[in-house]
């Protein structure tokens, strides 16, 4: 039980550090932060995408991922449209300054975790951690566990 305790604190230790190295490298050089980046780049992946979707992704509260894309929106790098499969949402999609900045910001995303990962784990390593986390996320999220309420 005890190695479980471990791996959540080296998990959410080791999230943190290198969520906050990315994001500071962003602002630096792109003006924006990790949770900007990633709705960018959801988006960049998910054309017409429906804010509910992205907080069901990114295990966030709507009303929270609401205000993320009113805030690319007010910097021109999102917009959203009429949903014509229903009325009562909209889209969310990337305007063309959102996309280039997606394509700038994706190069130092890869440098950054580059930088960060390769001095500590080998390919085989990343593969083997990507393998499990990916394996526990995809649990969890069948099973709709860790969800916001409300």
């Amino acid at each position: 039980m005890d190695r479980r305790r471990e791996l959540f604190d080296d998990l959410v230790r080791a999230e943190t550090r290198i969520y906050n190295a990315v994001g500071e490298r962003l602002r630096v050089e792109h003006g924006i932060v990790t949770s900007q980046f990633e709705l960018l780049r959801y988006l960049g992946a998910h054309a017409d995408a429906r804010v509910a979707d992205m907080a069901t992704v990114f295990a966030a509260g709507i009303g929270a991922v609401s205000k993320g894309v009113d805030r690319l929106e007010a910097r021109g790098w999102a917009a959203r449209v009429p949903n014509p499969a229903d009325r009562r949402s909209s889209l969310v999609r990337l305007t063309a300054s959102g996309t280039a900045l997606v394509a700038a910001a994706q190069r130092t995303f890869d440098e950054e975790l580059e930088r960060l990962i390769a001095p500590s784990l080998t390919e085989e390593q990343v593969d083997a951690v990507a393998g499990a986390l990916g394996a526990v996320r995809r649990a969890l999220e069948d099973a709709r566990i860790g969800l916001p309420i409300g």
